[in-house]
């Protein structure tokens, strides 16, 4: 297999290099994020259910090489508040990550019919899954993973793939996350590493001061605003925490006790919930690609 991010290396992206951004200056409203939020809350997406969003599985051959984002189908064996599994966040959390980063960085982005994005989803035990340069999964406090498919993600992995997980909260979800890991990448040799904030990964074009903590829109709601912590004391610090193989590779990121993906989900729902989250939601999102693609 190629390398999952290294099939994108020798194209330019344009923004990494220059001038930095910081999230003050993107919360002002004078950063380039905000340009695009009078599209942003145009695409209002309120009422849908998500959880009928139609399941797009990846394809043995992906129409082109340009860039795509890939969600993780997995077997729920636990439960979570608020969560909901796999789907939790699809589809258009990648969909709207995906067209930001073709807005904000010169990125290929594959498209299909219509311009829309291409994203899909893939089980771990697809042979699609060599084809993903980039792939995501929510609610991983519930996963549950057979040994097929460890064995599979970890190959994956081990020859250059990337994996997000995200929006996971509080000790339980944290331990049964890991537990499940541990088949995949067993912590002896591949151990778990918080993230300082002066890592490459967090300048990768913006820069990001502090590791954020997005709430899920209806939780936002109740709290009105007031609070982001959605398991209490049990959650109080988000997390950015990372595996890294051999060479000092990022091969998976683990953003635990905060939602990033819902900065992306949700960004045309509510303005209030625009301007607290997405910025931050964006920042790190594009960030985070940009390392996957380059290292």
């Amino acid at each position: 297999m190629r390398s999952a991010a290294g099939r994108y290396t020798r194209r330019k992206v344009v923004g990494a290099g220059r001038g930095r951004r910081t999230l003050g200056i993107l919360a002002v409203g004078a950063g380039v994020l905000l340009v695009c939020s009078a599209a942003a809350l145009a695409q209002f997406r309120g009422g849908r259910n998500f959880f009928n969003a139609p399941v797009r599985l990846a394809p043995e051959t992906f129409p082109d090489r340009n860039f795509v984002v890939c969600r993780i189908m997995y077997t729920q064996v636990r439960r979570e508040p608020s969560g909901g599994g796999w789907r939790t966040d699809y589809p258009y959390g990648e969909i709207n990550l995906t067209i930001r980063l073709s807005e904000l960085t010169k990125t290929p982005v594959s498209r299909g019919g219509g311009r829309e994005p291409n994203h899909y989803v893939v089980r771990l035990t697809d042979e699609a899954l060599y084809q993903c340069p980039f792939t995501i999964a929510s609610d991983v406090g519930t996963v549950g993973l057979e040994r097929p498919e460890a064995e599979q993600l970890r190959d994956y992995l081990l020859k250059g793939g990337f994996l997000w997980v995200d929006d996971f909260w509080g000790t339980e979800a944290w331990e049964h996350w890991t537990r499940e890991l541990a088949d995949v990448l067993p912590p002896a040799d591949f151990p778990v590493q918080d993230v300082p904030l002066d890592d490459p990964i967090f300048k990768s074009q913006f820069t990001v001061t502090k590791v954020p903590q997005i709430t899920n829109i209806a939780f936002w709601r109740s709290t009105r605003g007031a609070d982001t912590s959605e398991r209490g004391a049990d959650s109080a610090v988000p997390h950015f925490r990372v595996i890294r193989d051999g060479h000092g590779r990022i091969m998976v990121v683990m953003t635990h006790n905060t939602d990033v993906a819902d900065a992306w989900e949700r960004e045309g729902e509510d303005p209030g919930f625009f301007y607290q989250f997405s910025p931050d939601g964006y920042a790190v999102g594009i960030n985070v690609l940009l390392h996957a693609m380059t290292h």
